[in-house]
């Protein structure tokens, strides 16, 4: 498996049958790097969303049209990228499984808002907002957190699911800040891997990883920090 990271919350992941992006947030992101954009989309099976914020659900209606994947997410999401003529669609909730052939995806709970505010000053309610565990048939299991504080219930997510890779928010004002996205990890999970995210891009959030890092210092998980562009081999 292949894990790269974008920018802010956005990856491309690829295994033996299958190349995913998850919370394609390109235009607009202050971290992504547009000459990224070709080698993310070619061959693209499946875009998953996380929640409906537009810094993740981002340019999935173009890259959903350009490519043809299929757009996993919740209901209430999927309806609204109906709307705007997405037809190859994947509508799931919290605790629901979608099988896709070579992987799975599993909603479960994440702490955080799901909404969107169209031209005309209306905001939309887009579903509950979630994270994302992938199963694959050869690849190690990953869990994507999505925009979420910590939650008692992330040891449930660990037994029901023994997540091998975690995918962590840690920029802090919208998400849990590194101290206690490490707390979490430490706590709750047993990954063989972290991957801090939600960090570096806008201003008003944490720019570096650093806390992250200090406070997984001595745990026996392996910290991955690349730079945007950079690939995580596991």
């Amino acid at each position: 498996m292949k894990i790269k990271w974008l920018g802010h919350s956005a990856f491309h992941i690829e295994t033996a049958k299958a190349k995913i992006l998850i919370d394609p947030f390109f235009t607009g992101n202050p971290a992504f790097r547009e000459g990224e954009r070709k080698a993310a989309t070619a061959g693209l099976t499946h875009i998953l969303l996380t929640h409906g914020h537009g810094d993740h659900v981002g340019d999935t209606v173009a890259i959903a049209q350009e490519t043809g994947a299929t757009v996993v997410a919740n209901f209430d999401l999927c309806m609204w990228l109906g709307r705007q003529g997405l037809d190859k669609l994947e509508p799931g909730n919290t605790g629901g499984t979608i099988h896709l052939g070579g992987l799975s995806a599993t909603f479960v709970n994440a702490l955080h808002s799901s909404a969107q505010i169209t031209e005309d000053g209306v905001s939309h309610s887009l579903g509950n907002a979630n994270g994302l565990i992938l199963h694959f048939e050869e690849e190690p299991t990953l869990y994507h957190m999505g925009d979420t504080d910590i939650f008692s219930d992330m040891e449930l997510i660990q037994e029901l699911h023994e997540p091998e890779i975690g995918i962590v928010p840690i920029g802090d004002r919208f998400t849990m800040g590194g101290a206690v996205a490490a707390l979490a990890c430490q706590r709750y999970f047993t990954f063989h891997t972290a991957i801090p995210c939600h960090y570096g891009s806008f201003p008003i959030i944490d720019q570096t990883p650093e806390t992250f890092v200090t406070g997984m210092d001595g745990a026996s998980t392996l910290v991955a920090t690349p730079e945007v562009g950079g690939v995580v081999s596991v």
